[in-house]
């Protein structure tokens, strides 16, 4: 009776933790299989899903909220109830939002575009709680009102708690979700769609970015939407894609890394552009939602740290004052090794470095065969350019060894 009893239990718990086990499953990836979430890809014309695993488990959205934000901050740009150039006063409450955000003085404010911009090329918290004061006088009647658009659109497994998406065990979404809201942006506002192309700005003198990487590495065919990040869902994205008069959306929750991320999100476009459409199948509102969730995709513990889990030798190319430099290096490089007839080229890794609280951006070739690494660095030596080639042990932090 014991054993049965056991048995019996051992099968409950089996139950109760598959689903959890079913939402983190390995995809495919230059640098071997890689953890990711749930993810699908949806014909924009037609609404029908073309790729699709677990779109319908539950997970937080993180910065992913901010599309909702932007959907009704459209709404009151179409319905004239806001106008562009109107001013956007921060609160205390909404300075008080931890980063990422503008950083603005008491009293400052920024343009209705502006904050647009900044939510895209930015991700910026305090700015998405102003346009939540400004729009419902409250951050908690804001996220109602997203909660009822949401409602109202078809995501039916969606409920909002704030405006940016900073941690809420109570803020959840799908992948399902996710892109109904996207094709409502495009098809309800293609009078602003354009905001979410926004890689950079200027608010005075200052530069804000850079946006959305998946826009250079799936270009010229990628236009936009939104990025992500909690420690619960890991890294997200929800992006859109024209490709020979074809518009495309696409969902990917659940990665351990916003590099490996963005790669797939380009692998899952090219593997969906191939799929035809004809009207047959199904559509992305007739998907199931439902499954446990979300699951802690990085263990607090883990979160925040820096891990550089590539087996393959990296280049380091020098270390610079922002990112566009150290990409346009990193971009450099990788030419280089294509015109030494490399078989493989390396992975983008621009590595932030802290020294005396100025932080800097260091450009790595990743992943690469030894060989090739060194070939590389020896080419850089006969011209008279720096170059090091760098281990997987080498990237320990804080990075001291990165800061040139």
């Amino acid at each position: 009776m014991n054993v049965r009893l056991l048995l019996c239990l051992l099968g409950l718990v089996g139950l109760l933790t598959a689903p959890a086990r079913a939402q983190i499953a390995t995809v495919a990836s230059p640098s071997g299989p890689v953890p990711a979430g749930p993810y699908l890809a949806v014909d924009v014309a037609t609404g029908e899903v073309l790729v699709e695993r677990n779109a319908g488990i539950s997970w937080q959205p993180a910065s992913l909220t901010k599309m909702m934000t932007i959907y009704l901050v459209f709404e009151e740009l179409k319905a004239g109830r806001l106008q562009l150039g109107s001013t956007l006063a921060f609160t205390e409450n909404a300075r008080a939002k931890p980063a990422s955000k503008l950083v603005l003085a008491a009293g400052q404010s920024v343009t209705v575009e502006q904050g647009l911009q900044a939510l895209v090329a930015r991700s910026a918290n305090d700015v998405a709680t102003a346009f939540a004061e400004r729009l419902s006088g409250s951050e908690p009647a804001f996220a109602q009102r997203m909660t009822e658009t949401a409602v109202r659109l078809g995501m039916t497994a969606t409920q909002f708690r704030n405006a940016n998406g900073l941690p809420d065990g109570a803020q959840q979404t799908t992948a399902r979700d996710m892109a109904i809201l996207a094709l409502a942006l495009i098809k309800d506002f293609p009078q602003y769609y354009s905001y979410f192309r926004t890689q950079e700005f200027y608010l005075g003198k200052t530069k804000v970015g850079p946006g959305l990487k998946f826009l250079d590495l799936y270009a010229p065919y990628a236009d936009g939407l939104k990025t992500g990040f909690v420690c619960a869902s890991g890294f997200n994205i929800v992006g859109s894609a024209v490709r020979d008069g074809r518009r495309l959306v696409a969902v990917a929750f659940g990665f351990r890394r916003g590099d490996l991320r963005d790669e797939f999100l380009v692998r899952l476009f090219d593997e969906a552009f191939a799929l035809k459409t004809g009207g047959s199948r199904q559509k992305v509102w007739q998907l199931r939602n439902g499954g446990n969730g979300p699951a802690m995709v990085l263990p607090y513990g883990e979160c925040g740290t820096i891990r550089y889990d590539m087996p393959g030798d990296a280049v380091w190319l020098g270390t610079y004052g922002d990112w566009r430099a150290a990409k346009n290096v990193f971009d450099a490089g990788q030419a280089r090794l294509g015109t030494m007839g490399s078989a493989t080229l390396g992975k983008e890794y621009i590595l932030p470095v802290t020294s005396n609280k100025v932080t800097r951006q260091a450009a790595i070739i990743a992943d690469l065969e030894p060989a090739a690494a060194q070939k590389l660095c020896a080419d850089y030596h006969a011209r008279k350019s720096f170059c090091e080639v760098k281990k997987p042990g080498d990237f320990m932090a804080p990075f001291s060894g990165f800061w040139r």
